[in-house]
C-alpha cells in the first residue's frame, strides 16, 4: 500500500512540470503550424496495424510510418486499454484485443474484425504477440494482410534459448556451451571440474524477474549449489538452459529482416535493465547478426544479446524474435518505413543516422538520482541528459509523454493499490509494472 501510494505522490509532484512542458510544446506547434512543410502524401500509403500499444517501440514505429505518409492503428490486450500512446498524432486508431495467451480464438476473431474495419494492409507484432505460436503456423489475419513476422516454427526456435544456440552453432557461429535442463538433478550431477568457466541458469520461457539472477555455478559449496538449483521452478513443462558464463562486454542489437536480408540494424552496449541506447560500431557483431539473418532466410525482427570476450570473440547469448526498444535511435531516420515495407534490396542495412542522439527515458533517469553518491556521478548524469534524447517526448507530438507517465502508469498503480499488490519496478519504456 505504501509503495503504491508513495509512487502516486511522486508522480503527482511531477505532473505540473510535465503539463507545462507539454502545453508549451502544443502552443509552439500551433504557432509554427502555418510555416510547416505540407503533410506527406504517399500515393502508396498503407494501413499499418502494430500490436503492443503500451510500449515506446510501438510509438516509435507509429511515428516513423506516419512520417512516411502511412496510416497507423495500434492495439493492445484489454489490460492496457489505458495506453498513453494512443494520444499520439501519429496514431489514427486504437483497439483492445483479448490476451492471445488466454483466448487465442477470441484474439484472432477480434483481429479479423479490426483488419476488415480499418482495411489493414500490414501487421507488425512487437512483443508478447510475436511469441504466440499460431495453430498450424497460420497468421492470425486474412491473407490480404502482410504479416511481418516469422512463422510459428521459426518463432519457436528463436524464442527457445537452447534451440537458438543449437541453430546458431549449425550456422557456424559462436555461442556459449549450453545444456537444456528439465530436472534439477541434471545440474547437481554435472561434472563442473572439467569446465574452464562457470555456468549460469536461465529460464527458457521468459521470466522477467529471475532473468536478472546471474548466480554462478557451481557455488562455493555443494549444499549452496543444491539449495539454489532446487529453489528454481525447473521441470519438463518449464525447461531452463545452463549456459557457459563468458566474462566480457555485453551488447544488444536489433535487426529488421526481409527474406534473409538485413534491412535495418543497430547495436548498443547492454545492461541487465536496459533503458539507455547509444549506437556503437562493432563490426564483428554486425557480421554475426548479418550471417545469422542470411542463413535463416526469413522475414521478421531479431533482437540479439551478445558477449564480446576479452580476446575479441563474439558470442550470442540469446535471441528474441521481436522488436527491440533500441529502434528508438531511429527517431530521425526517414528510411524506417521502407525498411519494413520495401521489397527491393537495399544497398546496405539502415543504421541510426550519424547525428542520432542516444535515447533515454527521463523518469527512469530522475529515479536514478537517488543512486548518485558524488559530484562526479552527478556531472555524468547531467551530461547524459544533455547529449541524449528523451525516447517518448517529441515537441511536435508531446501528448504521449504526458499520458504515459500521468495516465497509463498511475492507473496501473491504482489497480495494484486496489488489489494491495506490490511490484518490483516501473518500466516506463515498456509501459507496465514488473510484478
Amino acid at each position: 500500500m505504501f509503495q503504491n501510494l508513495g509512487t502516486l505522490v511522486l508522480l503527482a509532484i511531477a505532473f505540473p512540470l510535465n503539463c507545462i512542458v507539454v502545453l508549451t510544446s502544443l502552443l509552439w506547434s500551433f504557432i509554427k503550424q502555418p510555416f510547416n512543410k505540407s503533410i506527406v502524401v504517399n500515393p502508396n500509403s498503407k494501413n499499418i496495424l502494430i500490436a503492443g500499444a503500451r510500449m515506446t517501440k510501438t510509438l516509435q514505429l507509429a511515428r516513423s510510418f506516419h512520417a512516411a505518409g502511412h496510416r497507423v492503428i495500434i492495439i493492445d490486450i484489454e489490460k492496457y486499454w489505458l495506453s498513453g500512446n494512443k494520444y499520439s498524432n501519429s496514431v489514427a486508431g486504437f483497439y483492445t484485443v483479448p490476451d492471445p495467451s488466454k483466448d487465442l480464438e477470441g484474439y484472432v476473431e477480434t483481429l479479423h474484425a479490426i483488419a476488415n474495419t480499418e482495411k489493414i494492409d500490414f501487421f507488425i507484432p512487437v512483443a508478447i504477440f510475436s511469441v504466440i505460436h499460431y495453430d498450424q503456423g497460420k497468421p492470425p489475419l486474412p491473407d490480404c494482410v502482410e504479416f511481418f513476422h516469422f512463422d510459428a516454427d521459426v518463432t519457436k526456435i528463436l524464442d527457445d534459448k537452447f534451440a537458438f544456440a543449437e541453430t546458431a552453432r549449425s550456422f557456424g557461429l559462436s555461442v556459449p556451451k549450453s545444456f537444456k535442463i528439465t530436472d534439477p538433478e541434471q545440474v547437481l550431477n554435472f561434472d563442473f571440474s572439467q569446465e574452464k568457466r562457470k555456468y549460469i541458469l536461465k529460464s527458457i520461457p521468459y521470466d522477467q524477474v529471475r532473468r536478472l539472477n546471474l548466480t554462478k555455478l557451481p557455488c562455493d559449496t555443494k549444499s549452496e549449489t543444491a539449495a539454489f538449483v532446487k529453489s528454481l521452478p525447473i521441470s519438463e513443462e518449464n525447461p531452463w538452459i545452463m549456459q557457459e558464463f563468458i566474462p566480457g562486454k555485453e551488447y544488444c542489437t536489433h535487426t529488421t529482416a526481409r527474406d534473409g536480408e538485413s534491412r535495418m540494424y543497430c547495436c548498443c552496449e547492454s545492461s541487465a535493465f536496459q533503458v539507455n541506447y547509444e549506437n556503437v560500431d562493432q563490426r564483428e557483431i554486425m557480421q554475426w547478426a548479418s550471417h545469422f539473418t542470411k542463413e535463416l532466410g526469413k522475414t521478421g525482427q531479431l533482437s540479439f544479446d551478445f558477449i564480446q570476450a576479452e580476446d575479441g570473440t563474439v558470442y550470442a547469448i540469446e535471441c528474441n524474435p521481436r522488436t527491440h526498444s533500441a529502434i528508438t535511435m531511429f527517431y530521425n531516420h526517414p528510411g524506417v518505413a521502407d525498411a519494413y515495407l520495401g521489397k527491393e534490396p537495399l544497398a546496405e542495412s539502415l543504421q541510426p543516422l550519424p547525428d542520432s542522439k542516444p535515447t533515454y527515458w527521463l523518469y527512469h533517469e530522475v529515479w536514478r538520482l537517488n543512486e548518485i553518491r558524488s559530484f562526479k556521478q552527478l556531472q555524468t548524469w547531467v551530461r547524459n541528459i544533455r547529449r541524449g534524447k528523451e525516447a517518448i517526448f517529441e515537441v511536435s507530438d508531446p501528448l504521449p509523454f504526458l499520458m504515459v507517465h500521468h495516465w497509463q502508469i498511475p492507473l496501473l498503480i491504482l489497480d495494484n493499490l486496489r488489489r494491495l499488490k506490490g511490484w518490483i519496478r516501473i518500466d516506463f519504456n515498456m509501459g507496465e509494472l514488473i510484478e
